[in-house]
């Protein structure tokens, strides 16, 4: 039987929508735990509750529960735990995210020396500790902390989008104000700013080396 090429679009369309309805029914946790998995791994950066919600409904037509999803994420993180996987499931900055095993941190770090080309330069780290001890912050307020110009750097950092613009400030000129970015969470492998180490830590940890300070 011939079809007409719209006829034949519709009835593609129809029959695909068929054969994932079918399958869902026969195989929900495992479809629903293969896709939210190919999401996360096809993903740079953390992946969001909403965000494989809305993925996943586009694809079947119908709703899927936030809570449905968060079991999937529980099954999928249960079966990373095992030793013989070298990724794990982790929550990163209100999304998931794979990521490398910590017990394997060292052959990664192999990886980081041979790319080192790509690593940000010391004026860049210390820009964007800076900013992210002190965001929302101004170029200029930046520039006052490190006394040097820091038009370069900051643009680095937004082409790599390590930070971004997120606001005016209410002074003179209402000058840009700049904050980390979610993919600094990601990079840095954080949840947010709260689990920033703290001056107070990183001080008394230098004065644990050597003779103690009075």
């Amino acid at each position: 039987m011939c079809l007409a090429a719209g006829t034949s679009q519709k009835f593609h369309r129809f029959f695909f929508a068929v054969f994932l309805t079918v399958l869902l029914d026969l195989h929900p946790l495992n479809t629903l735990d293969l896709y939210t998995e190919a999401l996360i791994f096809a993903s740079s950066q953390s992946v969001s509750l909403s965000e494989i919600q809305q993925v996943i409904d586009s694809i079947n037509d119908t709703s899927t529960s936030i809570e449905s999803i968060t079991e999937s994420l529980r099954r999928i993180e249960q079966k990373y735990s095992n030793p013989d996987f070298a990724i794990e499931l982790v929550e990163l900055n209100g999304g998931y995210q794979f990521l490398t095993k910590k017990a394997l941190y060292s052959v990664i770090s192999q990886l980081q020396i041979q790319r080192s080309k790509k690593k940000l330069s010391q004026a860049a780290l210390e820009t964007l500790a800076i900013i992210a001890y002190r965001q929302p912050i101004t170029k200029l307020e930046i520039e006052q902390i490190r006394g040097v110009n820091c038009d370069y750097t900051i643009q680095k950092l937004l082409d790599k989008e390590l930070i971004s613009i997120s606001g005016k400030a209410e002074s003179i000129g209402k000058p840009l104000l700049y904050s980390t970015s979610s993919l600094f969470m990601d990079y840095f492998g954080i949840k947010d700013s709260s689990e920033l180490p703290q001056i107070n830590d990183i001080q008394t940890n230098e004065n644990e080396v050597g003779e103690k300070q009075d």
